[in-house]
């Protein structure tokens, strides 16, 4: 992580597992014990999810290439770089152009930026496609520089998985912070508690939950002694929190790569999650820490009442230990077989040590041809950019007791075995509606001879087709358009094996802005009472519906106020939230304020609940009883409730 390091089978399912490999191999699993029923975290697969690539020209606070390049101010290279695996960004609408050579089928070696929220968004479609559930977000020391982009990452994280029905929770890594023991509670209590109010906030026992990944280990990046470790544990406790212990993998022994002394610390998690990377790199391996951890780890834990959530890996890309498949399929194996109450995998995005199960190059094709760097095919078996993605999925499966318990991987490393036949191209593309800054799409499905996995949206101009959108189903918003455009798009369908389908026919379709009247608003300066994080007013009138003013969280009342530039005639505005695909329903009680010389204000529009439903657009308009005249127009947030603040993507105004 900062310093690169890396389900419960109920007992109708154990007793099951016993049945399917034998007494001698499950003898454990048929007496497994579940602290916790299953929850978000308790029977459910977790992926670690870093957030941490960012590029320069992308807008991020730390501005740099960061952990794409150890010069962080000059983009990678084949002597610059912090990577060892390339991922597959055929599917980010946005990428950024490297040092190193064109690919191996000559298209531009580009990156993605884990900031642009279209990349999480994709991230996070990519977990829902294959059922994963969980996502831990790493945070690191959140006083540094990174701070103010990592506050971000979390802010965009809750909008993905609110989008596409995961769950994550904010997993602490406490490597190099020496302040940790003061600044982990500040932090939480300033910033992510918030973010439980959240539906997709993971809970397990009806409490929020917390992962602290850290504590115990021998090395002299985390020289915590075991008191100030116990006192953060019991704090999190105290506030009414899930707490997980990310610990060394000999945590129950207290050698090796753990100091001794930290019994009581691990005894006082509720789930502990042992760390694999590097202790293990083939299928003996993981045969042998079934028995000499996992075995006993999982009795110890039973002993206690605490779940247990070991990792599984992989593996890695350079050190050639997936085996198609193999390696990690023999771990979900015995994990399952073990009978332990979830799984964590290392990790979802670490491209730095090639254990991601992230989409990656899938061949030397997709590889710069300078970088030196392996793809999913080294061994000599060809695997699609999303086999490991497949794989977690059919390993949460199991551990669900949703297929049995397999020696033998049912995930076929390309699906199709070499499909060469490309999706029809879909048809009857049209419109459903449209706004100022938004378009709906809707088009009939694409056939193809093994399966259509997805949608590539395009705006066409010049004849040149630019990415705006993915989507797994048969419609799509897009967003952050110009009012009053003419705005032409098709659709691509795709399959597993990566073939393209034929365009389908093109739609032309112009954002509203005439009929309505002019938006007054549109990049007017703007003030605020407050704002979160990156979420400042000016988002509400940029014209870009992604884009949003927040104000401090759980201090109302807060106002966000436009400033018309002079005197003019005001009868309606109206406020945006994100579009369908990113926010859910909520109600927000909001007032309309007006003034001539932006000191004194008088009441427009008295204080009223108002709407915003993502069938509807997410949009609410407030009419004001009779048209005034006025310069300065503020609106007064009273409460919300979908989130603990104030919240607009956009504040137009109009005359009529």
């Amino acid at each position: 992580m900062g310093v690169t390091r890396r389900a419960l089978l109920q007992t109708a399912i154990a007793v099951a597992a016993t049945g399917a490999v034998g007494a001698t191999q499950t003898a454990v699993a048929g007496g497994a014990f579940a602290a916790s029923s299953p929850g978000d975290v308790v029977g459910k697969i977790t992926v670690g999810y870093q957030g941490w690539f960012a590029c320069i020209g992308d807008g991020a606070p730390i501005n740099a290439w960061w952990h794409w390049s150890p010069n962080s101010s000059q983009p990678p290279s084949p002597s610059n770089t912090g990577i060892v695996a390339w991922p597959d960004v055929r599917e980010y609408t946005r990428t950024y152009q490297t040092g190193y050579a064109a690919l191996g089928n000559g298209q531009p070696a580009t990156l993605f930026s884990s900031y642009d929220q279209q990349t999480v968004d994709t991230h996070f479609l990519w977990m829902q496609q294959n059922n994963i559930d969980t996502a831990a977000l790493q945070r690191f020391n959140p006083t540094g520089g990174e701070g103010p982009t990592r506050d971000a990452m979390t802010a965009k994280v809750r909008t993905a998985a609110e989008a596409h029905g995961r769950k994550f929770y904010i997993m602490y890594d406490v490597t190099d912070w020496t302040t940790m023991q003061s600044d982990i509670k500040t932090d939480w209590t300033n910033k992510m508690k918030a973010y439980t109010a959240s539906s997709a906030y993971a809970t397990q026992n009806g409490k929020p939950v917390v992962c602290i990944w850290g504590f115990g280990f021998s090395d002299d990046k985390r020289p915590f002694a075991p008191a100030p470790c116990l006192d953060v544990v019991n704090w999190f406790k105290d506030q009414g929190c899930y707490v997980i212990g990310g610990v060394p993998t000999w945590w129950r022994t207290g050698d090796r790569d753990s100091r001794p002394g930290f019994s009581d610390v691990y005894h006082a998690f509720h789930m502990i999650s042992p760390w694999m990377v590097g202790r293990i790199g083939n299928v003996g391996d993981a045969d042998n820490f079934y028995n000499v951890a996992t075995v006993p780890d999982l009795a110890e834990c039973a002993a206690h009442g605490i779940d247990y959530q070991p990792c599984v890996l992989p593996g890695g890309v350079t050190d050639r230990q997936r085996a198609h498949g193999d390696f990690m399929w023999r771990q979900f194996y015995n994990m399952c077989r073990a009978g332990v109450q979830g799984i964590y995998i290392s990790m979802f995005d670490e491209y730095n040590e090639g254990n991601q199960i992230a989409k990656t190059a899938e061949s030397q094709a997709w590889v710069p041809t300078n970088s030196g760097f392996l793809a999913l095919d080294e061994d000599g078996t060809a695997c699609s950019s999303d086999y490991y993605l497949r794989l977690t999925g059919d390993g949460g499966r199991m551990l669900k007791g949703q297929i049995a318990l397999t020696a033998t991987r049912p995930t076929q490393p390309v699906v199709g075995g070499g499909d060469t036949v490309p999706p029809s191209a879909p048809g009857s593309l049209h419109s459903t509606g449209h706004t100022d800054t938004t378009v709906a799409l809707a088009w009939t499905a694409a056939t193809d001879n093994v399966g259509v996995t997805g949608y590539r949206v395009r705006r066409v101009s010049g004849g040149t087709g630019t990415q705006v959108g993915t989507t797994s189903g048969t419609s799509f918003t897009v967003t952050g358009l110009t009012p009053q455009t003419a705005c032409t798009f098709d659709v691509l369908a795709l399959d597993a094996a990566g073939g393209v389908s034929q365009p389908s026919n093109q739609v032309t379709v112009t954002t509203d802005g005439t009929a309505a009247g002019t938006d007054l608003a549109l990049h007017k300066p703007t003030s605020e009472s407050s704002h979160t994080q990156v979420y400042g007013s000016g988002n509400a009138v940029d014209g870009d519906q992604n884009t949003y003013w927040e104000s401090a969280n759980n201090a109302f009342p807060q106002w966000l106020q436009v400033d018309l530039g002079g005197a003019a005639t005001v009868k309606r505005i109206v406020v945006d939230l994100p579009p369908s695909t990113a926010w859910a329903t909520r109600s927000q009680t909001i007032a309309v304020q007006g003034s001539t010389d932006g000191g004194t204000f008088s009441t427009l529009l008295s204080a009223a609940a108002h709407t915003f439903d993502p069938a509807a657009g997410n949009t609410s308009t407030l009419t004001l009883p009779s048209a005034v005249t006025t310069r300065y127009v503020r609106l007064v947030f009273t409460a919300n409730t979908g989130w603990p603040a104030g919240q607009a993507s956009g504040l137009h105004v109009f005359n009529a």
